[in-house]
């Protein structure tokens, strides 16, 4: 039995090409939003967010409702690329080295991404507490396995968590000038835990 293909109907065609025009508009927004961010920091207005897109406002508020959905996605984007950082160590040659390399995008992160995370989280008590809650669970996950990968060669101390290696790069950063004395201090804190 042959089967004929089912061509799809108008109103199918319509729906299809209505959803990659949200994606492409959702792209456009997020990239605006990410460039805008970094040449400006987060007190980007929606209205400047939407001219660099090339979009109109109603556009921009059916896809963000409010000014921290959009923050948070752009955040939840560069966490996530981070993430993924932490995961194509895991199996490097060096896990101790891997380990503070991934420490060391942790800190430009955190020195990068602070106001825009601050941002991203404003107005709703529960909901910013999800989105922490969800943020830091990721970077802990990360930090953890990477950890794990450097306690089992026996180049860091048994006792130090995933947590405390966070803590310590998240010190660090509230601690210092600029990017690069948070480097430096890493590199101090590498010095105390290493076995």
């Amino acid at each position: 039995m042959t089967r004929t293909s089912r061509r799809p109907t108008e109103d199918e065609k319509r729906t299809r090409a209505l959803r990659s025009d949200a994606i492409a508009n959702t792209e456009r927004l997020l990239d605006a939003a990410r460039e805008l961010f970094d040449e400006k920091g987060a007190a980007v207005t929606m209205d400047e967010i939407a001219v660099r897109a090339k979009v109109g406002n109603a556009t921009m508020y059916r896809r963000f409702p409010s000014r921290s959905d959009l923050l948070a996605a752009v955040y939840s984007d560069q966490l996530s690329a981070l993430c993924a950082y932490g995961a194509q160590l895991l199996d490097a040659a060096d896990p101790a080295e891997a380990m503070f390399k991934w420490l060391a995008a942790f800190v430009d992160h955190l020195v990068d991404k602070r106001d825009l995370a601050m941002a991203a989280t404003e107005g709703d008590e529960l909901q910013r507490g999800e989105k922490y809650r969800h943020w830091h669970e990721s970077m802990i996950t990360s930090a953890a396995g990477l950890l794990e990968g450097a306690q089992e060669v026996g180049a860091v101390h048994q006792e130090v968590t995933a947590i405390d290696v966070l803590v310590l790069a998240n010190a660090i950063v509230l601690a210092s000038s600029d990017a690069g004395q948070a480097h430096r201090m890493l590199g101090y804190v590498r010095d105390g835990i290493v076995s």
